[in-house]
């Protein structure tokens, strides 16, 4: 299916960002590199130290406008914000590290028009590192890692396994949304998950989406990304990963539609109980951090990990500090 074959809707694009200019210029590029021209571009700043505005302003092109917060309100309400504001049939978000082929929506739009009953549509990516070169171990692992190795291109529906268990659907770069299905408002709950939340919110009502094979985007790897941080030493990232992981996980478990994968999201549940509590341990809240970690036990009956935090949080300070790898 081609453009031709379609009308041409208008597409919101979403760039959240803070603090990385120079990645943000060239996703912005990409956007505007789009040979589906019908778009408008919402650059949604967290308030980041260097107003963006100028940067925004040198691509001289009115479907770019920069909307900017007054102070840091965290990825998912700031995207939540962004995505209040769009005004396209259909929505798309991306990274400000990331990147699109020029094709991406002119291949991914149509299956959307042509078929009412798609909330979704969503193709496989390229894993790249700082510099902007393709890893192609890295690649091949995630799409294995989220079941897209097999997928032939079509409609699922649902898609509730494909999106929430094999994680094969990538809102935050490697999708697009018809905007009238998602509750945005609901969004910011889920902080840095908030991608993942949108998959949730799309196929909740049992609804289809579809899969182009090709990889139409690249999904940037480095230092500063916050799958990175949040997997390091750095313990706020920790305790906001667990935060969110923790409320997209009960709200799925707690949906009558999502049943039949209640064992699977409560495993995932007491996973991230645990990476909450290892993050508040970190900081020294240690108080906070056990019923944590003696709920996640009780779920999972035996977990070294758990039982590690646990023991942990009974010793003193100065010796679990050095298990948790926390600096004096």
């Amino acid at each position: 299916m081609s453009l031709t074959e379609t009308s041409v809707e208008l597409v919101s694009i979403i760039i959240p960002t803070y603090n990385r200019p120079e990645y943000l210029e060239k996703a912005i590029f990409s956007v505007l590199q789009q040979t589906y021209q019908n778009i408008e571009v919402i650059v949604s700043d967290d308030c980041s130290s260097e107003n963006p505005q100028s940067l925004v302003d040198a691509f001289n092109d009115p479907r770019v406008w920069l909307r900017r917060n007054d102070t840091n309100v965290g990825v998912g309400l700031n995207a939540t914000y962004a995505f209040k504001e769009a005004k396209g049939k259909y929505v798309a978000s991306l990274n400000d590290d990331d990147i699109w082929q020029k094709d991406f929506l002119e291949k991914l739009v149509p299956h959307l028009e042509a078929n009412p009953e798609v909330v979704l549509a969503f193709c496989d990516f390229y894993v790249i590192d700082a510099e902007g070169n393709v890893n192609q171990k890295l690649t091949d692992d995630q799409t294995r890692r989220e079941r897209r190795q097999d997928l032939k291109a079509g409609i699922y529906k649902p898609f509730y396994k494909l999106g929430l268990i094999d994680k094969a659907v990538f809102c935050a770069s490697a999708a697009v949304v018809r905007r009238d299905s998602v509750a945005w408002e609901k969004l910011y709950e889920a902080g840095v998950f908030w991608d993942y939340y949108i998959v949730y919110l799309s196929c909740r009502g049992g609804e289809g989406a579809y899969y182009h094979p090709e990889k139409l985007a690249f999904y940037r790897v480095h230092e500063q990304s916050e799958n990175m941080i949040s997997g390091s030493k750095n313990a706020q990232a920790k305790v906001r990963k667990g935060r969110a992981a923790i409320f997209c996980f009960q709200t799925f478990i707690e949906d009558p539609n999502l049943q039949e994968f209640r064992t699977y999201f409560e495993k995932e549940l007491a996973h991230d109980r645990t990476t909450l509590a290892i993050g508040l341990l970190k900081v020294g809240q240690v108080a906070e951090a056990r019923p944590y970690l003696k709920t996640a036990i009780a779920a999972q009956k035996f977990n070294l990990r758990t039982l590690v935090a646990l023991t942990l949080s009974y010793i003193p300070r100065p010796i679990a500090r050095q298990f948790l790898g926390v600096e004096k």
